[in-house]
């Protein structure tokens, strides 16, 4: 008897992989020597296999049960050191998806998906595109990259953590770059200086790339950066996409990831240096219908496009222009000019 305990302590002490190689071996040797012992009850392995992992479960259905002497006192060993055997496996089981658990908290574990979408920087605007990203696509697949020691989310099988420093190579690895389908670069929060944060992301972005060169892939790349002229410093990384930090931030880096170029096109909207842009102009007393407001603008070589938040003019073609009208139009500046001094003379 002190044989077998003595057994159960190194079974227990042994790796995990050792104790299922050994149970395996075990289960094998018991299912064999039971029909050798006992041919008349188990006349077949299969058989042997069934009672012995019935008594070793405990669930004993009494079916088939040892004659011999023999067999009994097997059942015997079987009982003390079998059960005991699989109680330590099933909990070296429960203990390895515990750990399982805690190392993907704690992003530790490498992706292995594909078409994903990586973050780079866990905050208040990349927690928004992530849910942008999933009420677009709620069968996205998002890895987080940042540096703090546990998920600041709780990973799922759609959103995964990847732990570590964002300029290392074997971060990048954990995270599948080279397999995912975009990568978004935030600037990092509690950064007061704006010149500070647009050079971490330059040492981020360009890590990004060197690793990608070397791999000898290219990822869509998008990167959020707080000073538009801070551009220029960018240029040899070959970034895709560049977005100012701003308000609607969050929704144009989920757009921009999966409608490749659109966060080009709002930027020549949103911003002056660009011939054709996005201009707020007043109701014209002449316009009764959007139809007239439509047609007059589009001889003009302007483009309506919304009244305050309502971008479904098209529809309402036909409908009066409501006394608080608030147009939208997409044309040049001088056509924008040409637009109000035409409104000013009438």
């Amino acid at each position: 008897m002190l044989f077998i305990f003595e057994l159960m302590k190194n079974v227990v002490n042994a790796r995990k992989l050792t104790i299922f190689i050994f149970t395996i071996f075990f289960v094998t040797f018991s299912s064999l020597f039971i029909s050798y012992l006992e041919p008349d009850v188990f006349t077949t392995p299969f058989l042997g296999f069934w009672w012995v992992m019935t008594t070793m479960t405990t669930t004993g259905y009494g079916d088939l049960v040892p004659e011999t002497v023999t067999g009994k006192l097997f059942a015997i060993f079987l009982y003390v050191f079998g059960v005991g055997l699989i109680g330590v496996v099933i909990g070296k089981i429960v203990e390895s998806f515990g750990i399982y658990r805690k190392l993907k908290e704690e992003g530790k574990l490498s992706y292995k998906g594909k078409e994903h979408y990586v973050i780079v920087g866990w905050t208040e605007k990349s927690q928004n595109t992530i849910k942008e990203l999933q009420l677009s696509k709620p069968d996205v697949n998002i890895v987080v990259i940042d540096s703090t020691r546990k998920a600041p989310f709780t990973p799922s099988t759609r959103l995964f953590y990847i732990q570590g420093d964002i300029t290392e190579i074997e971060t990048y690895e954990k995270a599948n770059l080279t397999c995912a389908k975009a990568v978004l670069i935030f600037s990092p929060s509690g950064m007061i200086d704006k010149t500070a944060a647009d050079g971490m992301i330059l040492l981020i972005t360009s890590s990004i790339k060197s690793f990608m060169r070397q791999k000898n892939q290219n990822v869509y790349t998008l990167v959020e950066i707080m000073k538009e002229n801070h551009i220029e410093n960018f240029k040899h990384l070959e970034v895709d996409e560049f977005v100012l930090a701003g308000e609607a931030l969050s929704d144009l880096m989920a757009r921009s990831a999966m409608f490749k170029g659109s966060s080009t096109l709002f930027m020549k909207l949103l911003s002056r240096k660009y011939d054709v842009s996005l201009w707020n102009i007043p109701k014209r007393e002449s316009w009764v219908t959007y139809q007239d407001a439509f047609e007059d603008l589009k001889k003009k070589g302007a483009h309506l496009i919304a009244d305050k938040d309502n971008f479904n003019i098209i529809k309402h073609l036909d409908e009066n222009l409501p006394m608080d009208t608030n147009l939208y139009i997409i044309c040049e500046e001088q056509v924008y000019n040409k637009v109000m001094d035409s409104m000013n003379e009438g």
